[in-house]
């Protein structure tokens, strides 16, 4: 018996090619990311959708199986939920479209209505029980000195992934060998293939790491996510997203942290201009540009500039591609 569906976060283990079997386990056996297998039990909304293993989304029906991986999840815009929170009904919902599951206990009234799932048993390979931290990345340590493009935001949906692809591209177009990476955030996979479509060579997220999301301990976060940091050092940039915002429960400020001796150049993307606010006064520092959902208009870019003391740029415009430029060349040639 095999899944209809694999999602993107089970393309570590590349579940879709190698033999598994599916087996129940008590619940007290299960651990998080664990791989799983569910039967869908309705049909999703329409639009609702997953990601396979390639990244391409997928549209569901009422009967299908899936297997993802057991996760937790602490969106500010859009869903709460944890493996943890599963009961004794064996009920599931699809947390990301990258396929972590857990059973959602808020949700915000603008999301859609998650895939609901009925557990049916945990993959097993050669008699063990597959997880994601046994296929996470492993590499050689390495000094870190690679100048670091970093990318945060103020929340989630702040406009970092499109920022990042940005910022690749345009490093890209100045003959810089360019690596890119999502160190934190909940299971997706187009954020990577965007900055991959940018250029970048090669691409990592946490994912690669071995964790369906960074909802998880400081030291299992940063064990599990410095061969990442390892196996980029060999490019001439890395541009580096931090995904949700450092201040939330998805060890940003760690990943921040660990990259905090090789930032040349930040860019904080902010949902609005008194966001850039409050982050400037949690970290007391500022970032070097500030761009996101903030700018998209004159008046937010003003607004901005008014409140901080960064500069601040619209980089869905192509009039800001030239500033732009200028201000990365600069502080990757210091």
């Amino acid at each position: 018996m095999r899944a209809d569906v694999h999602t993107s976060v089970t393309r570590i283990a590349d579940l879709e090619t190698r033999p598994y079997e599916i087996e129940p386990l008590d619940r007290e056996r299960w651990k998080r990311g664990d791989y799983v297998y569910g039967r869908i039990t309705q049909r999703p909304d329409a639009g609702v959708r997953v990601e396979n293993p390639c990244g391409r989304r997928v549209e569901l029906i009422e009967g299908e199986t899936i297997v993802g991986a057991l996760g937790t999840r602490r969106a500010t815009r859009e869903l709460v939920g944890s493996w943890q929170d599963i009961g004794d009904d064996g009920l599931l919902d699809v947390m990301t479209g990258g396929g972590v599951l857990g059973r959602v206990t808020s949700a915000s009234p603008f999301t859609v209505t998650p895939i609901e799932i009925e557990y049916e048993g945990h993959i097993v390979i050669e008699d063990e029980v597959a997880r994601m931290a046994d296929y996470g990345l492993s590499a050689d340590r390495s000094p870190h000195e690679t100048p670091v493009v970093l990318v945060l935001g103020t929340s989630m949906s702040a406009g970092k992934t499109l920022t990042g692809r940005v910022i690749v591209r345009v490093l890209i177009e100045n003959g810089y060998d360019v690596a890119a990476c999502k160190l934190t955030g909940a299971g997706t996979y187009d954020d990577m293939l965007s900055m991959e479509v940018a250029g970048a060579d090669p691409v990592y997220d946490f994912v690669d790491a071995g964790l369906p999301t960074t909802v998880t301990s400081e030291e299992t976060f940063r064990d599990a996510i410095r061969p990442v940091i390892d196996r980029m050092q060999e490019a001439e940039v890395i541009v580096a997203e931090v995904g949700a915002s450092p201040l939330e429960p998805y060890n940003g400020e760690a990943a921040v942290e660990l990259l905090e001796d090789q930032i040349a150049f930040s860019v904080l993307c902010a949902s609005d201009p008194y966001a850039v606010v409050g982050i400037e006064d949690a970290f007391g520092h500022s970032p070097d540009l500030v761009a996101g959902i903030a700018t998209n208009t004159t008046a937010g870019v003003d607004l901005v500039e008014k409140l901080t003391d960064s500069p601040a740029l619209n980089l869905q415009n192509e009039a800001a591609k030239e500033p732009l430029e200028g201000m990365l060349l600069e502080a990757l040639s210091g």
